[in-house]
């Protein structure tokens, strides 16, 4: 039998049958977009949470603090050093002081954070309103959202509102052997550039030269820049032997990454549930497709059709409904995962929230989808095929 007959008969139940041969299609389609829809919600969560925590530079960086004993600590000299090292490419220290914050007549207890403006590339800080410090000596500050709760204040009203800063500084040791600690009020004022999403911890980051007159000569932290991620595990090492504690960002992603792994698994079983029971409605369809046309697959036979050809006769017939079905389903799952995500930021929207796109679609899973559907539609008309090929041309004829 040639290709093009053989495709125009496996075609013809889309006409004689359109009803049905519709629905189980579409029973396909609905198995299928389930699976879409949730996994690229999973795909979609992944995105949204790690965009809020990563960027290039900070998927490079190492975080350095000073090591449990109180003999270590990140000095002048050793920052030098780990700057030095080799596969090193940039350090941005961090100091930070207990403090008291002054906006207008309010003021409150915080933490002041003094960097240099790469600290926030580096590490990877994205703020929720305005910017981020530009420049390392002008006098403006960013804070977290907690702060600007703290003097009533939403992260729309804070911007550009200017901030006091009294700063809690050791200034030696008392007889006891405890640390004196003296207050320095800053008679400088930071306008406010932006806002942090933190409600946690109420603190601001403003540019270390502005304290410049305080000889900072010990830090909290250092961000440390590797050249490639392959040197990534060297660094650390190196600087860990010289008693430092380094972390990574890059560790809570890969920890991260595994728990959405686990939570696509599961999302996908879910929509595997829904795929079987349309495959068994496919494979039910095919069924009786065969007990209607064993009278044909008789004719057939007889003059001339191998059984070769008939099984290829249910086979493409079958193939072609699972990707026509997964056709159907790439359709419903993006659709319906353009109208679920309006609503939802709609939602968001009114009650004060921000826009999310929660879903993300691969190019490779949609072809996955594709070959997937094909290879499930082939699968359920197996049997029928093969029954079919079976059939005795006589036994055929005499069917009623």
């Amino acid at each position: 039998m040639k290709l093009r007959d053989t495709i125009s008969l496996s075609t013809r139940m889309f006409k004689t049958r359109k009803m049905r041969t519709f629905l189980t299609i579409l029973g396909v389609g609905v198995g299928i977009g389930t699976v879409l829809f949730l996994v690229s919600l999973g795909y979609g969560l992944q995105n949204v949470v790690l965009s809020k925590i990563t960027t290039a530079d900070s998927l490079l960086s190492l975080d350095v603090t000073p090591g449990i004993s109180s003999a270590i600590n990140l000095s002048q000299d050793n920052v030098s050093t780990i700057g030095k090292m080799a596969h090193v490419s940039e350090v941005s220290p961090m100091a930070n002081y207990s403090a008291q914050l002054t906006i207008e007549q309010l003021t409150g207890d915080g933490l002041v954070y003094a960097v240099n403006p790469s600290f926030f590339r580096l590490g990877g800080i994205i703020p929720q309103r305005g910017k981020v410090l530009q420049s390392d000596e002008g006098y403006e500050a960013v804070i977290s959202s907690a702060a600007a709760k703290l003097f009533n204040l939403d992260a729309d009203r804070v911007l550009g509102k200017e901030i006091g800063l009294s700063l809690f500084m050791p200034k030696g040791t008392a007889q006891e052997g405890n640390e004196e600690v003296g207050v320095i009020k800053r008679n400088e004022k930071y306008r406010i550039v932006g806002v942090i999403e933190d409600d946690t911890t109420s603190y601001v980051f403003v540019p270390m030269k502005t304290l410049g007159d305080l000889n900072i000569s010990t830090y909290n932290q250092l961000k440390v820049k590797v050249e490639s991620s392959q040197f990534t595990d060297a660094v650390r090492t190196a600087i860990i032997d010289q008693g430092f504690i380094v972390s990574s960002l890059s560790d809570t992603i890969d920890q991260a990454n595994k728990i959405f792994s686990i939570v696509q698994i599961v999302l996908s079983l879910f929509g595997l549930v829904a795929l079987i029971v349309s495959a068994i409605g496919m494979f039910n369809t095919m069924t009786i497709a065969l007990l209607e046309r064993i009278n044909e697959i008789g004719i057939m036979r007889a003059i001339g059709a191998s059984k070769v050809d008939i099984l290829v006769l249910f086979l493409l017939e079958s193939l072609m409904m699972g990707l026509l079905g997964g056709i159907m389903g790439i359709t419903v799952g993006y659709l319906g995962g353009e109208l679920a995500n309006v609503g939802i930021n709609i939602l968001a929207k009114n009650f004060g929230g921000q826009s999310l796109n929660l879903f993300y679609r691969p190019v490779w899973f949609i072809g996955f989808i594709m070959i997937f559907s094909g290879m499930v539609g082939l699968l359920t008309g197996v049997y029928p095929a093969r029954k079919a090929a079976k059939i005795n041309p006589l036994d055929a004829l005499r069917y009623k």
